[in-house]
């Protein structure tokens, strides 16, 4: 995706302005690095990855207040971190899972703010404290992000697109569901998965 300044600035605005509503509902916001064409910027010098939080003591920094938040986006375009384990859990997927999942939340009527990043990976966002249970925490590419991590929300920018939101908080009146009803969908949908992958092979085979 090109970054010239001027999409910059757009999305300095854009950023800007979902970080200070968030930070009013209270959620941990922090400014994290932000792409360019040589890596990411933000931090002294250029990252090879990211985004990740622009201060070194960014856990420090969890709970500042909206207008201290403002002023973080005055100048850069830094991509949009929230801070997991105090309001807000996430558990982090592959694209595939993520849809399998989302399809057994749906039909069981159940609404999760899930956001997804332009390098295929989703994020159910959930209530905190509840560990991963071990069928999912034995999977690669499951991850539970609570205390001492952050995940990056919408509109964040990335290399090659920006993080949007495939469900919005809005949608659930920004209730956050428990960590066991999310676990639930997705044992369901490894489940489900492996049942078809079975049901493909003996295809094969005839």
């Amino acid at each position: 995706m090109d970054w010239s300044d001027s999409w910059r600035g757009a999305f300095r605005i854009e950023l800007r302005a979902e970080a200070i509503g968030l930070a009013w509902r209270g959620w941990p916001v922090l400014p994290g690095t932000y792409p360019t064409a040589a890596g990411w910027a933000g931090r002294d010098g250029i990252q090879t990855d990211g985004p990740v939080p622009v201060h070194q003591d960014w856990a420090d920094r969890v709970g500042t207040q909206p207008d201290q938040v403002a002023t973080w986006w005055s100048g850069r375009p830094y991509s949009l971190l929230v801070a997991t384990g105090t309001v807000l859990d996430a558990i982090e997927v592959d694209a595939e899972l993520g849809r399998r999942a989302a399809i057994e939340l749906r039909a069981a009527g159940v609404i999760v703010p899930i956001a997804a990043t332009p390098s295929g990976r989703w994020l159910f966002l959930t209530d905190t404290g509840a560990p991963l249970r071990e069928e999912l925490a034995d999977q690669e590419g499951i991850v539970l992000h609570g205390k001492d991590s952050y995940i990056p929300l919408p509109p964040s920018p990335f290399q090659h697109g920006v993080a949007h939101w495939r469900v919005k908080p809005q949608l659930c009146g920004w209730n956050l569901p428990s960590s066991e009803i999310v676990q639930d969908a997705l044992s369901l949908a490894l489940r489900s998965d492996v049942v078809d992958n079975a049901a493909r092979l003996v295809t094969a085979e005839r």
